[in-house]
């Protein structure tokens, strides 16, 4: 899943392709990269990010979604916690939504998924982008996230999405300290029992620098690791900026997975 941010804010590319034009190119860009599912944002989630208007979030990202849908093949997801937004992308050409605010309290955005028939990648997080690090507590983020996960789907199912079009997102960065990151990277499989899709986004995040001491440049490496161990452990999805790193490093995994007598 190649990442598409048509935002001036984003914490990984500092707003480099924020307007509909540098994105739509950007967006090809990527599929010619190997990208096999494309996701476009219009605002930033980053840790304390500021809201973005609905009005604001439409103009970013609907030019981008129509030149897209009638340019590309391959499936086009919208990033927004806006239910509004996802309609309108949905109706555009957009074919998943992705939401960061799975744990909101109203099924707005489910109802629209519902109708449309849409994928729905269902992620994990404590509180907003606004809150979600100041203080997050687990006492068990494992089991947790998993709980989480479970009772989502039935609040899904009883909003008309089958739990085929789900798929599930642990949040690495997302409400979680350093501590919670890797926990939960280093027990992935643990999720593969609830017998959906696996999603995982770790690429530049500020989790790799706390532990690694290294710049937002210098994280593609340990952005790598992640992949490639996540793919051993049974995660289908990774969402990425470095699309052609990303898959040359998944694809080798997968060969040698495909090999292993054990």
């Amino acid at each position: 899943m190649g990442i598409v941010n048509v935002t001036p804010d984003s914490f990984s590319d500092g707003g480099k392709f924020s307007s509909p034009a540098k994105a739509f190119v950007r967006a090809l860009e990527l599929v010619t990269q190997g990208a096999e599912i494309l996701d476009i944002g219009g605002e930033s989630t980053r840790p304390g990010a500021e809201p973005v208007g609905e009005a604001e979030e439409l103009r970013r990202v609907l030019p981008v979604i129509k030149k897209l849908a009638a340019k590309v093949k391959i499936p086009l997801s919208i990033d927004t916690m806006k239910p509004a937004v996802a309609r309108a992308a949905l109706d555009a050409g957009a074919s998943i939504v992705n939401d960061v605010a799975a744990n909101r309290s109203d099924d707005a955005m489910w109802k629209a998924v519902a109708e449309f028939h849409a994928g729905y990648i269902c992620m994990h997080t404590q509180g907003s982008p606004q809150t979600m690090q100041k203080n997050p507590v687990y006492a068990d983020v494992i089991r947790e996230v998993g709980e989480f996960f479970r009772g989502r789907l039935k609040k899904l199912n009883a909003s008309g999405i089958s739990s085929d079009q789900v798929v599930f997102d642990p949040g690495i960065g997302f409400g979680k300290t350093l501590e919670h990151n890797l926990e939960l990277l280093a027990n992935l499989r643990c999720f593969t029992k609830l017998k959906r899709p696996l999603l995982l986004g770790v690429s530049r995040k500020s989790f790799i620098g706390k532990l690694l001491g290294v710049t937002l440049n210098e994280r593609l490496p340990a952005s790598l690791a992640c992949a490639t161990l996540a793919v051993a452990d049974g995660v289908q999805i990774i969402r990425a900026h470095d699309v052609a790193e990303t898959v040359q490093a998944v694809r080798l995994a997968e060969a040698l997975l495909a090999r292993k007598k054990n």
